[in-house]
């Protein structure tokens, strides 16, 4: 392992105990952060600015929220996209990508320039190779021909839209895809590849200076590469299991981390009160806007 250690004071913001904290994404249109736990089923909204947090109970297990751009939320959760309505708390099914495999769910999504969610599903019993990487639009649902396996995570996008990232979690690799207006244009490569000594690759995001941010599950830590591949940062975290980072803040500034206690036995939980916290910090570099989901 190389790359630089980043001088960041990691803070705890919410210590929610999360059992799979996941998802973290920033709403411009309300200046809030929204995120899920998977396993627990929660939703959650957090206005740093007023230091106030509200939660919603899914009927499944959710992998991710996105802002609509018609209002309210897309979430993804085990049976497919569903329109979430924070004001009454309903959830409504739009599509069920994989109606023949009820033992998978979604895991994790991002948009393009144009509002088009890229989102994966896994085996929920992160054994099988049954996850795949999807495209949906208001045209429908693409699924991108990539090899699937066992653990999708961390679709990311690169700022120009040209480069999807997409992450082979349990195979401990992140590919890269070349994009054109009609979806993936070409093979996947090896971005890069983290041995699981080091910890598993979950999460990821794009900053402005299109350097690739991952959560390092079971790492200690979150990573950044260069557009090449090449590892120049790192960020050391109280507690193992780092899922996703956000960049949100009025200037997108300000990182805040999702985290896991699951997996954890009760030595582990002893030596890690803050496993499943969100926490923040500060990156030394600014994030890019999420664009609303279009569907």
């Amino acid at each position: 392992m190389s790359g630089e250690a980043i001088a960041a004071e990691v803070r705890p913001v919410l210590e929610v105990g999360a059992t799979l904290g996941e998802g973290p994404v920033w709403d411009a249109r309300d200046g809030v952060l929204w995120f899920v736990d998977i396993k627990q089923r929660r939703v959650y909204r957090h206005d740093p600015a007023r230091g106030a947090t509200e939660h919603w109970t899914a009927p499944e297990q959710v992998g991710w929220v996105l802002p609509a751009a018609e209002g309210g939320m897309i979430a993804g959760l085990k049976t497919g996209v569903h329109r979430f309505d924070p004001a009454s708390g309903a959830f409504t099914l739009h599509h069920d990508p994989e109606p023949a495999l009820p033992g998978n769910r979604l895991n994790d999504a991002t948009t393009d320039a144009a509002g088009r969610i890229w989102f994966g599903s896994m085996d929920d019993g992160e054994q099988g190779l049954t996850g795949r990487l999807y495209r949906l639009d208001p045209d429908g649902l693409r699924e991108s021909g990539l090899p699937p396996v066992a653990i999708t995570n961390g679709p990311a996008i690169s700022g120009d839209g040209r480069t999807l990232y997409h992450t082979d979690t349990a195979g401990g690799v992140i590919w890269r895809v070349a994009l054109d207006e009609q979806g993936l244009a070409g093979a996947a490569e090896i971005f890069t590849t983290i041995p699981a000594a080091e910890g598993h690759p979950d999460g990821s995001v794009v900053d402005a200076e299109d350097c690739l941010w991952v959560g390092l599950y079971g790492g200690w830590g979150v990573r950044r590469y260069d557009p090449s591949g090449r590892l120049i940062g790192t960020v050391a975290f109280p507690v193992a299991n780092i899922t996703k980072i956000a960049f949100g803040g009025p200037d997108l500034r300000t990182a805040y981390a999702t985290t896991a206690r699951q997996g954890l036995d009760a030595q582990a939980l002893a030596a890690q009160p803050l496993a499943g916290a969100l926490f923040a910090f500060e990156p030394g570099v600014a994030g890019r806007a999420l664009v609303p989901a279009r569907i």
